[in-house]
């Protein structure tokens, strides 16, 4: 019986990718780590349950342009996947076929193939911002006057503010949160692919800051969770804690004010974004402000012009449109009857 090469299975690399490589070597996030190991799983699932090939007999050579296709169509087809599922799990795999290719050059010609394969056109659907200045002020000042009410002043805050992802702001420590000469605090944040940023925050703020620093960290030490559950000061408050929370306090005041059906941390993080665009700073600042690694993301997520922009827009060179004036009767009769005088 002929001896498998092991190397020439396709999952036979995977397990050194997901561990290795993506937190390691690309220093991939562990929302990445888990979204490709998922994305693998799957595509493992369907050669296995769908294409009736086992694991153990699947060799990259199978792996052809046609087989990812089919894949894809399955996933949107009968799956029902959105557009957006779909590419992700497709560059998952494209991802992991450039990284066993640039180790074993027989790989690069399917390599190759499988990234011809083209992904689905995402529909714009981006999330809608806090338009009304007064309801964005009620929803940041919404907690009580109390311990906790404090506390989730300072997430609500820090989150506008410095325009925070969620899971920024869950991760930060101590250590992370400093006081500058002026006493303003700054906060050295670690974002998406490990791309760190200081961002200093303003007086309001940082105000609110100094006395939560007081009243839950004042004897604390760096290494503790600057927003941390009630239990524990080491254990951070989740991701999950914090968007109940947003949601919470926008539920609260939506009677009496105008906002988005849904709004989350990333509403907060959207509306920042876009005000400081509509209020003309540069694209290329905003970009670095919000950590972004190119200012093609930050045009196409928060350059929306307000309504009155967009109204000046359209009375700019609107001088040569013209006038209304009463019109004549496009019956002959009509005109000869009123030129006979």
């Amino acid at each position: 019986m002929k001896k498998i090469d092991i190397n020439s299975l396709f999952f036979a690399r995977v397990s050194d990718f997901i561990k290795i490589y993506i937190p390691h070597q690309r220093n991939g996030s562990s929302h990445t780590v888990r979204t490709y190991r998922y994305a693998l799983l799957e595509f493992r699932t369907y050669v296995e349950s769908v294409t009736k090939i086992s694991r153990k007999k699947f060799r990259y050579e199978d792996c052809t342009y046609d087989f990812i296709l089919d894949y894809r169509n399955y996933l949107y087809d009968v799956k029902k996947q959105k557009e957006r599922t779909v590419n992700t799990k497709l560059c998952a795999i494209k991802s992991y076929l450039s990284y066993v290719a640039a180790k074993d050059i027989t790989v690069q010609q399917v390599e190759f193939a499988v990234h011809q394969v083209p992904l689905y056109n995402e529909p714009q659907n981006l999330q809608p911002i806090i338009e009304d200045i007064d309801a964005l002020k009620a929803l940041l000042t919404a907690p009580s006057n109390t311990r906790q009410g404090l506390r989730d002043k300072v997430i609500l805050s820090v989150l506008y503010d410095a325009a925070l992802r969620v899971d920024e702001l869950a991760s930060l420590t101590m250590n992370c949160v400093k006081q500058d000469n002026n006493n303003l605090f700054k906060l050295h944040v670690s974002g998406k692919n490990k791309k760190n940023r200081n961002l200093l925050l303003s007086a309001e703020t940082s105000a609110l800051i100094m006395q939560y620093i007081n009243e839950y960290h004042f004897d604390t030490n760096s290494e503790d969770a600057f927003i941390y559950s009630n239990c524990d000061r080491k254990k951070h408050l989740t991701t999950r804690a914090i968007e109940k929370l947003v949601k919470k306090y926008a539920d609260r005041i939506r009677d009496k004010y105008t906002l988005p059906v849904s709004v989350s941390p990333h509403t907060l993080r959207r509306t920042r974004g876009t005000l400081l665009y509509r209020d003309g700073v540069p694209m290329e600042e905003i970009a670095l402000f919000m950590g972004h690694a190119n200012t093609q993301t930050t045009r196409e997520h928060y350059a929306s012009p307000s309504n009155d922009q967009i109204r000046k827009i359209a009375q700019r060179k609107i001088e040569f449109i013209p006038n209304v004036e009463q019109l004549w009767p496009d019956d002959q009769d009509e005109i000869d009857r009123l030129l006979d005088f």
